[in-house]
């Protein structure tokens, strides 16, 4: 049987990441990044794809795991009838090289282990050649890639696979090390694991002891902050959308994408994210490659981009996959890096505002950007556009993206304001930002309904309009909000989560369904806040952080009918969510929210005046 989604874990180096199942199998890696063709792909296809399991021979063995308190050290305990022992699994903080370490540990009896080591390259299609070196050492080369692997058992070839067991008591300590180097070097000597297992402990744990109190929500902000930092490319700051390709929206479905890119919608969420928790370091690395991503010409501004900034991220099909659960196709790059979205200037915008309100040091090349940025919007705005969702059928005149043009117009006046000599300029953004405001509510309104609609002329709901609220570009009071939130919770919000849009009434170009998509759930939930429905948002926050699995991980869909977790895994939008929303309530509890102007002020009140802008911003 598939494992499920849930199931895994996620190890990480800060420039790659794995998967580990429960049943002690690594099936997803790719080397020596995270968009680089994987080693190990069993996760969308068969063991044959490429694995490494390291489990108990007793297949009736019981686990339970955990991370190490405050790192990304994975640690799966086994208990049979003869014993127990314990499988430690991490990737080292890379210094020059990608590198994986398991190590075994006895901690009572005695347990019999069966290894077994699949190595593929290409998306598991290239068998590689595998030698043994005189030391014992094995290598595995396909085309420009090696592996290295350095085991302390007997080991055999069998079937293409790499096959071995092994046996350890109490006490005992029996450590596995894999690398990743072009293939025309010669191998390199293998770490010293314990030595390594030290150092990343230190390195996470340096990092997550600089996370502070969060009213009851401490170990959940914590663990998403350490998963975000994992899903950061480290020499670059982008951050990836999760660590997999093409885990479907829905099992059995074409809803499979490669999330393995830097999506500049995760931008001002995760800047806010950091600095309100002290992270600077993290947001000043992650603002600026933004803004080295979205440097040149205007009009040519991606979505999104590679880890390193790269823009051509084409997408094909790998046919000799059968997909997740026969979730078919996979998919390898993304062609919506393509589409035109009017949000993502929005977000670029909303990202600088925040960063200069949240004291962040001003970028150089703030005020040039938004000089070329903001005339192409100016005549673009009208536009329609495959908006947030990256549909796949016609352009629309999509409200979120006319909110978001405002929010652009709306920051960039309010940035101008600040600078010497800018007072013209953001006079002539702000009469922008009042045609768009005028525009979305003469167009995007719907009176019956009493509620904004997905698309102008649409009767369609979308949970992207909580934005409006979330933005500030109405307050929580105005009765269209609170009819919209109204509207989005009967007909979005299905067994207590929201879905993005009703899949039967939104010609996205796609066919099939998909499950309720995590961040509008949290998305609602910070709606609720800013309504002074506080209890609501708990409520919501609470169902919400149950859907962690058992070491704390979050996907970005959850299908509420089968129980199960979708799409790719783990998702920074969803932790990101998680980490805004816990404090947005802490807040709420305390001393009040905050505001674009920087201040604290109580939760909502009727005499509020419309610029609002909660901890939420899209």
């Amino acid at each position: 049987m598939h494992p499920r989604i849930e199931d895994y874990a996620l190890i990480g180096d800060c420039e790659t990441a794995a998967l580990v199942g429960r049943d002690g199998s690594i099936d997803w890696l790719c080397f020596p990044r995270f968009d680089s063709p994987a080693v190990f792909a069993a996760l969308l296809g068969s063991p044959e794809n490429g694995r490494w399991r390291i489990a108990p021979t007793d297949e009736g063995a019981t686990c339970e795991r955990r991370y190490r308190a405050g790192t990304l050290i994975l640690e799966t305990t086994f208990r049979t009838p003869t014993g127990a022992a314990m499988l430690i699994d991490f990737m080292p903080p890379r210094d020059g090289r990608p590198d994986l370490v398991r190590i075994v540990v006895g901690l009572e009896g005695a347990v019999e282990f069966d290894f077994d080591l699949v190595m593929r390259f290409d998306y598991g299609r290239s068998v590689p050649w595998v030698s043994t070196l005189d030391d014992g050492t094995l290598t595995a080369i396909a085309g420009p890639d090696m592996l290295v692997l350095s085991a302390p058992v007997d080991l055999h070839g069998e079937d293409m696979h790499t096959r071995g067991s092994f046996r350890v008591t109490a006490g005992q300590r029996v450590a596995f090390t894999m690398s990743h180097q072009p293939s025309h070097l010669a191998p390199l000597a293998p770490i010293d694991p314990e030595h390594s297992l030290a150092d990343t402990q230190a390195f996470w744990r340096e990092f997550s002891d600089r996370c502070p109190e969060v009213d009851g929500y401490t170990e959940d902000v914590k663990r998403s902050l350490i998963t975000l930092k994992a899903l950061t490319y480290r020499p670059t700051g982008g951050i990836v959308a999760a660590a997999t390709t093409s885990l479907p929206e829905l099992a059995g479905g074409a809803r499979n994408w490669d999330y393995r890119y830097c999506w500049l919608r995760d931008a001002t969420l995760t800047l806010m994210a950091f600095m309100h928790l002290g992270y600077y370091e993290e947001a000043h690395a992650w603002r600026d490659w933004l803004m080295r991503a979205v440097a040149g010409n205007p009009a040519q501004m991606q979505i999104m981009y590679g880890v390193a900034g790269e823009r051509h991220l084409l997408e094909w099909e790998v046919p000799w996959l059968d997909g997740f659960r026969a979730s078919k196709p996979v998919r390898v790059g993304n062609a919506a890096a393509g589409q035109f979205q009017i949000d993502v200037y929005g977000e670029l915008a909303d990202m600088l505002a925040q960063a200069q309100t949240g004291g962040l040091e001003p970028h150089p090349r703030t005020p040039a950007i938004a000089g070329a940025i903001m005339p192409f919007l100016e005549a673009n705005w009208r536009e329609p556009d495959e908006g947030i969702w990256e549909v796949r059928g016609e352009r629309q005149h999509f409200v979120h993206s006319k909110v978001m043009a405002w929010v652009a117009f709306d920051r960039a006046a309010k940035m101008a304001e600040t600078r010497e000599g800018g007072a013209d300029e953001a006079v002539a953004w702000r009469a922008v930002a009042q045609e768009i405001h005028a525009d979305v509510c003469a167009r995007g309104f719907d009176a019956e309904l009493g509620s904004f609609v997905q698309a102008y002329g649409s009767k369609s709901l979308d949970a992207s309009l909580l934005h409006i609220l979330l933005t500030g570009f109405l307050p929580p009071e105005d009765p269209r909000v609170v009819g919209t939130v109204a509207a989005i919770e009967r007909r979005l919000l299905h067994h207590g989560f929201v879905l993005r849009y009703d899949t039967s009434e939104t010609d996205d170009g796609l066919a099939g369904e998909e499950g309720a998509f995590l961040a509008c759930s949290f998305w609602l939930a910070d709606a609720y806040v800013l309504l002074g429905r506080i209890e609501d948002a708990a409520r919501l926050f609470e169902r919400l952080r149950m859907l962690q699995n058992d070491v704390g991980l979050l996907a970005e869909e959850y299908d509420p009918k089968a129980g199960e977790m979708l799409g790719n895994f783990p998702q920074a939008f969803s932790h990101v969510g998680l980490v805004v929303t816990a404090l947005n309530l802490s807040r709420a509890k305390g001393p009040g929210d905050q505001r674009a102007d920087g201040h604290e002020h109580a939760p909502p009140s009727a005499d509020e005046p419309a610029a609002r802008l909660s901890a939420t911003v899209a």
